[in-house]
């Protein structure tokens, strides 16, 4: 066992893990590429007001905060929102709107670490500002959707959770219920199914509600609401609200969203959200000080509960795994059947990774045997054995074990050829 371990919450990544990884990481930026979306990056330590500007001071208690050698008091990222606000308003007179930009990086979260959740996890961001139609809404809905079908999910394996903020804010006031106890009320409401009903009952009655008069709202909402009709109207028109489910309980629990909110949720394994965002129009105002005002929507898909839910569904575990395997395969590997031949096989290696071909041998004298189950083990799709015979070689296709000799001088030319048949599994980017 090694002498240290990794810090609680942290994670490592060996090269498997790595390459299910980055398969994760390439269907979520294809999507938000084929969706128009701008790749962004924002930074990964914020002042620590920020954030309590944002949620308040109890935001530190879920926070990596510390005070650095000059006196600030800063924090690793929880979350990127607060940081596109922040970018977006120091620079939004140089961008056409709206403004469709996306993110993929690491967030930090100091809380106890449990199924689908640790303290350091990768997430997708992708936000549209300067945009107050429902129509941003719904093109993030679809992304969503499109995104897990990318993933090899089917409407079987998932819906999207939709709801309005509004309908409750409409709920209060219809039973007269001040304004100030709003944060309060939408927390509750956030925390209906892991809350027992006795202690929820319990906290509507201090603000003057009752649980019963929550399931009656609840259960009268419906896609006939008001809010509901240009996202269906645009869903429907796409094909795609077949997977879309309405439910009031969705509000998020973060305060500043101020109308449409969703999550993605997995329909066989009782996993946590997959994902989850929604319309918060007055962050940007909040987080320059009134200085620029920009409507927004955006969502955001963390890595560790989404592979968890890969790795129980069939189809998408098998896509992720011929990824990660084709991700980690050599195109060719040379063997060198004769070691008087060396120079001139240094000199095929560097023409095969010149021709763009993920290209391996051995670095020092072994037997062909051994060569070749060196070949096999990095799941080469080509073996180019190096010998006697020279200037001719050997060119075995190791899947379908079928072997020519070819010319050296010729060799990169028909390995293009090759490279081209339906049976070859693409180099990834």
């Amino acid at each position: 066992m090694a002498a240290f371990q990794t810090v609680k919450g942290f994670r490592d990544f060996f090269p498997e893990d790595c390459a299910r990884r980055n398969y994760i990481f390439a269907q979520w930026r294809g999507v938000a590429h084929r969706y128009g979306f701008a790749e962004y990056e924002g930074a990964l330590i914020e002042p620590t007001a920020l954030y309590k500007k944002k949620s308040g001071d109890e935001i530190t208690s879920q926070l990596f905060h510390f005070v650095d050698k000059g006196g600030r008091e800063i924090a690793l990222r929880p979350e990127v929102t607060p940081t596109l606000a922040r970018m977006a308003a120091e620079r939004q007179r140089n961008y056409t709107k709206p403004l469709k930009w996306f993110q993929i990086g690491s967030c930090f979260r100091y809380e106890e670490p449990q199924r689908g959740r640790t303290r350091e996890f990768t997430q997708l961001n992708l936000d549209i500002l300067g945009e107050p139609s429902p129509a941003a809404d719904a093109e993030l809905i679809a992304l969503a959707i499109d995104l897990m079908h990318n993933l090899g999910f089917t409407k079987d394996d998932f819906s999207i959770r939709l709801s309005d903020r509004r309908l409750w804010t409409e709920f209060l006031t219809e039973h007269n219920i001040a304004e100030e106890h709003g944060p309060a009320f939408l927390t509750i409401i956030d925390k209906l199914d892991r809350v027992p009903e006795d202690v929820t009952d319990k906290k509507l009655q201090t603000i003057g509600l009752t649980l019963a008069q929550v399931k009656i709202f609840i259960g009268s909402v419906d896609e006939s609401r008001a809010v509901f009709t240009p996202l269906a109207e645009n869903l429907k028109a796409r094909g795609l609200w077949d997977c879309v489910r309405i439910d009031p309980g969705i509000v998020r629990g973060l305060a500043y969203y101020t109308g449409t909110v969703f999550e993605v949720f997995d329909l066989k394994h009782n996993l946590r959200a997959i994902a989850g965002g929604g319309r918060y129009d007055g962050l940007v105002s909040l987080l320059s000080d009134g200085g620029v005002d920009m409507p927004a929507c955006g969502f955001a898909m963390g890595d560790v509960v989404l592979n968890e839910l890969i790795n129980r569904t069939d189809e998408s575990k098998k896509r992720a795994e011929a990824w990660a395997t084709a991700a980690n395969a050599s195109d060719c590997y040379i063997v060198i059947a004769d070691e008087a031949r060396r120079p001139e096989a240094l000199g095929i290696v560097q023409q095969c990774r010149s021709a763009g071909w993920r290209t391996s041998y051995s670095f020092t004298p072994a037997k062909v045997g051994k060569q070749f189950q060196a070949a096999e083990n990095s799941t080469a799709r080509h073996a180019i054995v190096i010998g006697g015979e020279w200037p001719t070689v050997v060119l075995k296709n190791l899947r379908t074990r079928d072997q020519m000799e070819v010319p050296a001088a010729q060799l990169i030319e028909k390995l293009a050829e090759l490279m081209t048949t339906p049976d070859y599994l693409p180099r990834l980017a």
